[in-house]
C-alpha cells in the first residue's frame, strides 16, 4: 500500500474555541477516507474547518509513498578496483535486458562507467550501484566519501574532468544527496508509459 503524510501548520488544527485535540481528530478523519486524491483530501481538510476565519495561518501539504515492489530494484556491492566498471557496466545491461529496456543499455552503460569510475577514484570503498525501475529509471552509485562531485568545464585539451558533463548530457537530470556513510550520485532516464505500467 502506501503512507499518507501530511506536514501542516498550526493553525490548521488549533482554533481558541476548540481544544487541539478536537483540531487534530478533526484532521485525522477527514484524512481518513480511502481512495482520495490528495487534491480532494486537501478540500475535504479544508471543508472540515471551522465556519469562523482561523486566528493563524492554514497551511498543508499532502504526499503519498509508495513502496517498490523488489523486482523494481537491483543492487550490486562493488569492491574499489579499476576493474569493477567492466562487471558494473556488465551487470547493468542484463537489469535492463530483464526489465525489457535494451534500447537504454548504451546510454546506461556509459552513466555507470562515469559514476563508478568517479566512485572510485575520488570516492571510498564499499562502493554500490543499484538500478530502480520506477517513474523514470534511477541509476545510483554510493561510496563513502563525504564530498559531493561538482562538474568541470574541461577545455578542450583536457583528457580528465568530461565525466560528469557527459552524465547531465545522457540523462534527464542528476545530482548527488547526503547518505549516513557517505553519499550517492545519481541519474535518471525516462521511460516509456508502457514500462510504467508493466
Amino acid at each position: 500500500v502506501g503512507t499518507l503524510l501530511a506536514l501542516y501548520t498550526d493553525g490548521l488544527v488549533e482554533s481558541r474555541a476548540d481544544d487541539i485535540d478536537v483540531g487534530l481528530d478533526r484532521l485525522g478523519a477527514a484524512l481518513a477516507v480511502p481512495g482520495s486524491s490528495l487534491e480532494d483530501l486537501c478540500s475535504q481538510v479544508l471543508e472540515t474547518l471551522p465556519t469562523q476565519s482561523p486566528a493563524d495561518d492554514v497551511t498543508l501539504l499532502l504526499a503519498r509513498t509508495r513502496g517498490l515492489e523488489p523486482a523494481q530494484v537491483a543492487s550490486w556491492e562493488l569492491p574499489n578496483d579499476p576493474a569493477t566498471v567492466c562487471i558494473a557496466r556488465q551487470a547493468a545491461a542484463h537489469q535492463l535486458s530483464e526489465w525489457g529496456l535494451g534500447y537504454l543499455v548504451a546510454t546506461v552503460e556509459l552513466i555507470v562507467s562515469e559514476l563508478v569510475t568517479n566512485a572510485i577514484r575520488y570516492g571510498g570503498g564499499p562502493i554500490r550501484l543499484r538500478l530502480i525501475q520506477h517513474q523514470v529509471l534511477t541509476c545510483e552509485v554510493s561510496d563513502s566519501n563525504t564530498s559531493h562531485p561538482r562538474p568541470r568545464q574541461p577545455h578542450i585539451i583536457d583528457e580528465q574532468g568530461r565525466g560528469l558533463f557527459l552524465v547531465a548530457q545522457l540523462s534527464r537530470r542528476w545530482g548527488s544527496r547526503s547518505a549516513t556513510d557517505g553519499k550517492v550520485v545519481w541519474a535518471e532516464q525516462d521511460l516509456p508509459s508502457k514500462a510504467l505500467a508493466a
